[in-house]
């Protein structure tokens, strides 16, 4: 297996935004590993496919919609990356490798009695044959039952990406990445000390979902923190939104829909309803439990194992001002860097962290970190499906 690979990562996440596809070289030499980016892109969700995403997610619709949304994602996905590498001026055929996150429509962390058995599981869709197929390019997926299986939650993966390209030699750094879903990474700077990881709740899923409730679909997010800004933090409602047991429960932990979904989002609005708030002001409460519940899981889980000499900020969350602000405020005097300023694109960081699993998964080397997942041991995760360019891969 050649150690120079031309790669696709692809990902979709929570957030229900779209699909990011990118283009990246990647090679390993001992325990140096670089990542070049080629290209990169979005492609939006369609309104109908977001609300089938939707519908799958949130237990309301049945066997035959999950099926039909999994090969329509795929060919989705491989028409993204027939798309990024003809922009890019790339032939597909000069490409290795595709690695794709797929599309989450379920996430279930917790033991689940069956029997003299306990369960937990993860469901992507978005059919890595079609992709495979379609491209002729061979196509790995399907990351996280592999470190289920080992015994981890299955999430956050991209920590293990943070821990490869985001730390700095002699400092503490703390990853905050805020996608649908906010998630933090310690890397601390004392050698040999591990890695700490987790889901610490709502990024921009709540405040995204209230926008959409209050304009009927038109607005699918708080663009610059507009709605927010005119609003007033309401104490009472923040405190008892941080009651919530999700944010007290220790790490190994991670989150999705299943608690910060559309229910949470009928919640809020009964309360807007019940106690006639404006919808800037449930705005402004919300974004303000959204930056606390960051704060406060850093506060009692991070703070307590070492210092945090920076702290590195990515994904949508960090185009909003308004939740900037209140996280600086938190933080000061700890500095709050964005990704850009580290050397990487925070739009592109996820879909990257998919080519590097793609990459370590061909080539046989684990790609967990059970620090992050709580998983037994390190194992390789994902599904391979040859492409017609497989026998070339391999010789």
């Amino acid at each position: 297996m050649k150690k120079t690979m031309t790669v696709i990562g692809l990902m979709s996440g929570t957030s229900l935004d779209g699909i990011d596809a990118v283009l990246v070289r990647i090679s390993r030499n001992g325990q140096t590993l670089r990542m070049k980016v080629l290209g990169f892109e979005t492609r939006p969700f369609p309104a109908h496919l977001r609300e089938m995403i939707l519908d799958v997610s949130g237990g309301n619709e049945t066997t035959p919609l999950i099926s039909h949304l999994n090969y329509y994602l795929g060919e989705l996905f491989a028409e993204s990356c027939l798309k990024l590498v003809s922009r890019a001026g790339f032939t597909i055929s000069k490409v290795d490798l595709i690695g794709s996150h797929g599309q989450t429509v379920w996430h279930s962390p917790y033991w689940i009695p069956q029997g003299n058995r306990r369960i937990r599981s993860s469901f992507q869709v978005g059919e890595l044959a079609v992709i495979a197929e379609r491209t002729g390019v061979t196509t790995v997926g399907d990351f996280r039952p592999g470190d289920i299986a080992a015994g981890g939650e299955g999430a956050p993966l991209a920590p293990y990406f943070h821990k490869a390209f985001a730390g700095k030699k002699g400092k503490s750094r703390l990853i905050l990445n805020m996608g649908g879903i906010s998630n933090l990474t310690y890397l601390p700077a004392k050698p040999g000390r591990p890695v700490l990881a987790f889901d610490t709740g709502p990024g921009n899923m709540l405040i995204d979902g209230l926008l959409e409730q209050f304009t009927g679909g038109k607005m699918k997010m708080d663009r610059n923190g507009r709605m927010a800004a005119r609003g007033k933090v309401h104490i009472e409602i923040l405190s008892d939104l941080m009651e919530n047991p999700y944010l007290v429960q220790k790490p190994p932990k991670s989150t999705g829909r299943e608690i910060f979904g559309a229910p949470f989002i009928d919640d809020l609005m009964k309360i807007k309803r019940n106690l006639k708030l404006s919808a800037e002001d449930l705005t402004a409460t919300v974004t303000a439990f959204t930056a606390t519940s960051i704060w406060m899981n850093c506060e009692r889980f991070i703070l307590s194992q070492g210092p945090i000499d920076e702290v590195v900020a990515g994904g949508g969350g960090v185009r909003n001002p308004v939740l900037m602000d209140m996280l600086e405020k938190m933080f000061h005097p700890i500095p709050i860097l964005r990704f850009e300023e580290i050397g990487l694109d925070s739009k592109a960081v996820e879909a990257m962290a998919f080519a590097l699993f793609a990459y370590d998964t061909i080539h046989g080397t684990p790609n967990n970190l059970p620090s992050a997942t709580g998983a037994k041991r390190s194992v390789v995760m994902g599904k391979i499906v040859p492409g017609r360019n497989y026998r070339k891969l391999i010789s």
